[in-house]
């Protein structure tokens, strides 16, 4: 079966320093998949690399099977929130109609169908009544949700997001997640950078535990082990019982 998304050697660095290094993962089926790891582990350079927004150092990437810009139509990207300007005027609509771009043809503009589109996509995240409101005026969990609006507005086969749950309201991430396994149970594939292992156990169906290489990937429960997570957050072995504790609690409420 050709994968999903396959990242083969993938080598990412800034100037002299490496970033990722010689990272192997393959993902074949429709899943929410987070990506783990402590700060500085390369989370999101990892997810920008697949992305091809930032360059190869070594290695390669492959969609389907094919490259990047073959496929490009087919995948969905929701960045951080601090990585947008939040002062650029524009409407939580306007952003959503920039998910219908790839289907226009050159000089044409969104029109009637395209409009409705973003439309319906606002009212699944829950926005429809902010259609019109400046994106800045937002509060930090409904930007979130217009970016993920505009995500779902390409209707794409796979979605990366880039910590979509940090600094959001509960309500806002709770909204998010329904979502997000609504676009599972619908045959797409989800990646989620995500900083908060407590959750990882019960929102996860796989993960992959990154710092800096791979150090584990596959189902949630058997990757999130106490040799695995001692091996990723080296330093940080107070938090194991806590996490096993979150572990065992999403085991049961699933």
């Amino acid at each position: 079966m050709t994968a999903i998304v396959e990242l083969h050697d993938v080598t990412v660095a800034y100037g002299r320093r490496p970033v990722l290094w010689n990272v192997d993962l393959a993902i074949d089926e429709p899943c929410l998949y987070g990506i783990i790891g402590p700060n500085g582990a390369g989370k999101s350079t990892l997810v920008k690399a697949a992305l091809g927004l930032v360059p190869l150092s070594g290695g390669s990437v492959r969609f389907f099977g094919r490259p990047l810009d073959d496929v490009r139509g087919r995948v969905g990207y929701v960045p951080q929130r601090e990585s947008v300007d939040w002062d650029f005027p524009v409407s939580a609509i306007d952003v959503v109609l920039m998910g219908t771009f790839h289907r226009l043809s050159w000089f044409r503009r969104p029109g009637v169908r395209e409009r409705d589109t973003a439309m319906a996509c606002l009212d699944r995240v829950g926005l429809a009544d902010v259609a019109s409101r400046q994106i800045g005026g937002l509060s930090g969990g409904q930007q979130q949700r217009v970016f993920l609006a505009r995500a779902l507005a390409q209707e794409a086969d796979v979605y990366f997001l880039d910590e979509p749950m940090a600094g959001v309201d509960a309500k806002s991430q709770e909204r998010i997640l329904r979502v997000l396994s609504e676009l599972r149970d619908r045959g797409s594939l989800v990646v989620i950078v995500h900083h908060d292992l407590r959750t990882a156990a019960s929102w996860f169906d796989r993960v992959a535990l990154v710092d800096m290489r791979l150090v584990a990937a596959g189902a949630t429960a058997e990757v999130l082990s106490r040799e695995n997570l001692a091996r990723t957050y080296s330093g940080h072995l107070d938090l194991l019982d806590e996490i096993g504790r979150a572990m065992q609690t999403g085991r049961r409420t699933r």
